[in-house]
């Protein structure tokens, strides 16, 4: 049974961080109004005012400040809703983004309901549940892009019938859980993103599964709670090479905002190794405050004491669904990656994970941010494993590229007019009809190893057939310091001799080759990037590593 106590240190903080939070929405009021705000930026600072204004210990407590600027939020929102019921903004008549506002109106519509609510705010009430009609029928009809969408828009029906029942609401949520949850057994989610796992398919699962009593999406939250924390890396984020979405190349995506995600779970499960994570996150501000206290004020047994946490050992964590290694052991992490879209779609899209970063390592402030393996090759770009496997202790990354040349087109399938079908070759296309050509095929097949060690990282590249001009690229992250290396002509910097050190404060990676090539290549991100004049670049400070002749390179990794 969960501890029926309060956590009255926590519901402070809590408190406290969401009046500093109130205290920026009102005096940004003016601004937010005065420019084109988005629907959802709108309904979020209502909320936040409101969520003060009926707690009763925050200054805002009943504040007729608050109270007005609260009203004239939810006026303009109601100005922005069309007249179908949707908000426009960059996606027009959008029922996924009003599901993300309405999702937030109805808390706040709940909050007013509260026996806490002053009688100054209890006329909102009324201007939200207009807006909440109005939108009902277009949701339950409409459509979404994204997998996460069916969850933001079945929450927000589950959410509107439990104010204004309707079965008609119900009953779509059904058909959207119909299809089933896309999750994966080892937690991971189809978009494999932390970013839409916590800012959508979670807490959507969340409401659904606890408005209308299906446990088993709060298992499925649980589960993907548990990929959260095993690819939680020792700098305060959570990994995202493997994502399919934005976050895969938006830099360091943080832990913290999973806060009550996993307070709520901890309590809820008796999850000691859960309250671990919030009491590693709580060493940190509190982010979104007034989201939290909006919960909490929702649901009370979230201010709840935590089960004694239970500090993880170490451990290896594979997720196969995904491609995906993490060994963690204390402040040493080694991340290993295989799982990228683009061997089977053979394109750079959203939706698809296309990160070429195969290793990172971590050594507590010390951090390789990206290894890649870059190499001229028909220009077909960095490697990117198309099989991931374990063996023994070993993660082996294997890719096999092709490319070809043809041959005149066979005589039953000549055109007098030379208008030949135009086609994708696969690296680029043509009015060529290659389907119908002979071709003569040169293939570039690598296979990468991977060991970890006792805080080090062992890794094998060995690719066939010779001759071709192969780099290593490995890019720390800034504000730390290279040892013996020298600027390389292309950018960045090479080795001086057979090994290098990073260093950012007390903490060191060591790297060391058995041999190193002819210098002077870089980072080629390959023709999906280049003909458009863009590029996958890694940032930071970018070592260049040359693979000898031989197209095989040993090197170690060491944390020190």
């Amino acid at each position: 049974m969960p501890d029926s106590r309060t956590d009255t240190a926590f519901l402070a903080a809590v408190g406290e961080a969401a009046d500093a939070r109130a205290r920026e929405v009102l005096a940004g009021v003016d601004g937010l109004l005065a420019g084109a705000p988005h629907h959802r930026a709108v309904m979020s600072a209502a909320k936040t005012l409101v969520a003060c204004a009926v707690h009763p210990p925050s200054a805002l407590y009943a504040s007729e400040e608050a109270a007005r600027a609260a009203s004239r939020l939810v006026d303009f929102l109601a100005g922005m809703q069309g007249s179908n019921g949707l908000f426009d903004s960059e996606n027009l008549a959008s029922p996924p983004d009003t599901a993300f506002t309405i999702n937030d109106l109805c808390d706040t519509y709940a909050l007013l309901r509260l026996d806490t609510a002053p009688a100054t705010l209890r006329p909102l009430a009324a201007a939200l549940e207009a807006i909440a009609v109005a939108a009902a029928g277009p949701l339950r009809l409409g459509g979404v892009h994204t997998p996460n969408h069916r969850w933001e828009l079945s929450a927000a029906l589950a959410r509107l019938n439990a104010h204004w029942p309707d079965e008609r609401l119900v009953a779509r949520v059904g058909e959207w859980l119909a299809e089933g949850i896309d999750i994966a057994p080892d937690g991971m989610y189809s978009e494999r993103s932390p970013n839409y796992s916590l800012h959508v398919s979670n807490p959507s699962l969340t409401a659904i599964g606890t408005l209308l009593d299906r446990p088993e999406l709060l298992d499925a939250v649980c589960r993907n709670l548990e990929a959260i924390q095993a690819t939680a890396l020792p700098d305060g984020t959570v990994e995202t090479v493997h994502s399919r979405r934005q976050d895969q190349r938006g830099g360091p995506f943080p832990l913290a905002p999973f806060l009550m995600q996993f307070r709520r779970y901890a309590i809820a499960r008796g999850r000691g190794d859960f309250a671990d994570v919030v009491h590693r996150i709580l060493a940190s501000p509190i982010v979104y405050p007034a989201d939290a206290l909006a919960e909490i004020l929702l649901d009370p047994t979230l201010a709840g004491v935590l089960p004694e946490p239970e500090a993880p050992k170490a451990v290896e964590s594979v997720f196969f669904s995904a491609g995906l290694a993490v060994v963690r052991d204390g402040d040493v992490a080694v991340t290993v990656f295989g799982g990228t879209d683009y061997a089977g779609h053979g394109w750079i899209r959203s939706g698809l994970s296309s990160n070429p970063t195969f290793l990172r390592m971590f050594n507590g402030g010390a951090v390789l941010d990206s290894v890649r393996l870059s190499r001229d090759f028909f220009g077909m770009g960095p490697f990117r494993a198309d099989d991931f496997e374990v063996d023994a202790g070993r993660f082996i990354l294997t890719e096999r590229v092709a490319a070809a040349y043809y041959q005149p087109m066979p005589a039953a399938y000549r055109r007098d007019d030379g208008e030949y079908a135009l086609a994708d070759d696969g690296r680029f296309s043509a009015s060529m009809d290659f389907a119908h050509r002979p071709r003569d095929e040169f293939a570039l097949e690598t296979e990468v190893q991977v060991v970890v060690g006792e805080r080090e990282v062992r890794l094998g590249v060995v690719s066939a057939p010779g001759s071709v001009r192969q780099v290593l690229e490995l890019s720390f992250r800034d504000g730390g310091s290279l040892e013996g290396v020298r600027p390389a002509k292309e950018g960045g910097f090479e080795p001086v001799d057979a090994s290098f050190t990073y260093r950012l404060g007390d903490n060191r990676i060591k790297v060391s080759v058995d041999e190193l090539g002819r210098p002077g290549a870089g980072y080629h991100p390959g023709e999906d990037y280049t003909h458009l004049s863009g590029t996958d670049a890694a940032q930071g400070l970018r070592v260049y590593v040359p693979i000898p002749a031989s197209d095989r390179i040993a090197m170690r990794l060491q944390a020190a």
